[in-house]
């Protein structure tokens, strides 16, 4: 593939594509995003990042374009995706991607904002998350992958998602190949964000990152759509995101555009904690249950992760992001709710506080060569009778290379934690609009029932 042509291919790809195309699996995994990324802005609402940046977008008013999911706010879209974006991945409980990062809070938030904004269809609505995914995990893939974009250049791969976020809402608004290009270049200055927040302590700027990528997204679109312009072709530039490829950057620019769909490696969460927190707590309590396992018997736990998943998650102040403390919660509670999670009380039992400092997270070997970019752990207990246990999840629960899930996992995911939210009548409307999004004629009709 030639020089300068890389930008062309993929507006070209979004451009020319449609709904009509998208396979049956497809429309139906994408549904599935949308319900449980919608759900978890409404959730993360009730969270400090979700609440503060509800507070600050409310106070910029502006014209009613596009609700803040949960509340009765409308405001104009690029305002209502940074509000939803940050809620969004204000907790740890949306979903993830097998190329890593939060697509869906990037995408899904940005493509709502548009999408109400201007009422189309539920149709075209899905369609435009499809291509969003495809742009934005292509673009993470084709750096080397966010442990290498991260770890070389300091930067946080969610932020890249603003390119697919900016090229779908111009779908949405109809822009021309031309149009589409200059979108993704204008998403440029929200594409680079500092991998710094994955240090803070309250996970604050870490969900803002995705609000702002949301946003970016919207407002590139836009001004796309008004007649600005940008560079004519940013993923062949040197010093656009692509500078940082590797020799191989047109296979996985282009690869499979059209025939192999991004959100088809969409993980979904079921522990609202840090995404390498959950293959060890479902181990952990697989043998707990299996082997009928008191509290009181166990002398240590050793959970095997690999060296970037041991950095990231051991002994962090912020408890939902700290393996040490989510296992000892789990462990002792026997799940690992949204609750318990985020409960002090739930961390301040006393059994809790004695089986903490049982608890041992290592960097091993036999994970870093078997599955160095993965989520997997080995979760090993031993009781003070000398009894040893040992599982190894590869995938966790949700995750894509071990089949995803349906619409039942994710109502019983929602069941306990929406209805309080939204009203029961509200949740059971919201889940069967969802499995029926092809069939809406304006997507207001599903916003309008999450203005609560």
């Amino acid at each position: 593939m030639s020089k300068q042509n890389l930008t062309q291919v993929l507006a070209d790809y979004v451009a020319g594509s449609s709904y009509a195309q998208l396979p049956a699996d497809v429309v139906e995994r994408t549904k599935l995003i949308i319900f449980d990324e919608i759900a978890c802005a409404i959730l993360g609402r009730q969270l400090i990042a979700g609440e503060l940046i509800t507070r600050f977008t409310g106070s910029m008013g502006g014209t009613p374009e596009a609700t803040v999911l949960g509340t009765k706010l409308r405001l104009p879209a690029a305002a209502a995706a940074l509000a939803n974006g940050t809620a969004g991945h204000a907790d740890e409980f949306d979903g993830a991607h097998v190329t890593d990062g939060h697509p869906g809070a990037v995408v899904v938030h940005s493509t709502l904002a548009i999408a109400e904004a201007r009422r189309v269809t539920g149709r075209d609505y899905i369609h435009s998350i499809s291509l969003g995914y495809d742009v934005g995990t292509r673009l993470v893939a084709s750096v080397g992958g966010a442990f290498s974009l991260r770890n070389a250049h300091h930067i946080h791969s969610d932020h890249l998602h603003s390119y697919g976020a900016a090229m779908a809402c111009a779908k949405l608004l109809r822009l021309d190949s031309d149009g589409i290009r200059y979108a993704a270049a204008l998403a440029s200055g929200y594409a680079g964000g500092l991998a710094v927040v994955f240090e803070e302590r309250r996970h604050m700027s870490k969900a803002l990152s995705t609000g702002q990528a949301a946003s970016g997204g919207v407002t590139a679109a836009l001004l796309a759509a008004s007649g600005f312009e940008g560079h004519d072709y940013v993923f062949d530039s040197k010093h656009g995101p692509l500078g940082w490829a590797s020799a191989d950057r047109e296979v996985q620019l282009s690869k499979g555009l059209g025939s192999e769909f991004a959100v088809n490696g969409a993980n979904f969460k079921f522990y609202s904690a840090g995404y390498p927190i959950h293959a060890p707590v479902e181990a952990a309590l697989l043998i707990v249950d299996e082997n009928k396992l008191a509290i009181n018997d166990i002398a240590s736990v050793t959970v095997r992760l690999t060296k970037h998943t041991a950095d990231t998650v051991s002994n962090r102040e912020m408890p939902s992001i700290c393996v040490e403390d989510m296992m000892a919660v789990a462990i002792v509670h026997g799940r690992l709710g949204f609750t318990e999670a985020h409960s002090a009380t739930a961390i301040a039992r006393p059994e809790v506080k004695a089986l903490r400092p049982k608890i041992r997270a290592v960097a091993d070997e036999e994970m870093d060569r078997t599955l160095p970019h993965g989520r997997g752990a080995i979760v090993e207990i031993e009781t003070l009778t000398g009894t040893h246990f040992r599982k190894r999840i590869d995938h966790p629960q949700g995750h894509a290379l071990r089949g995803g899930v349906d619409w039942s996992a994710l109502h019983g995911k929602w069941e306990d934690l929406l209805p309080n939210l939204i009203g029961k009548s509200n949740f059971k409307d919201f889940f069967i609009m969802c499995q029926s999004l092809d069939q809406l004629d304006d997507i207001g009709e599903l916003t309008s029932i999450l203005r609560t």
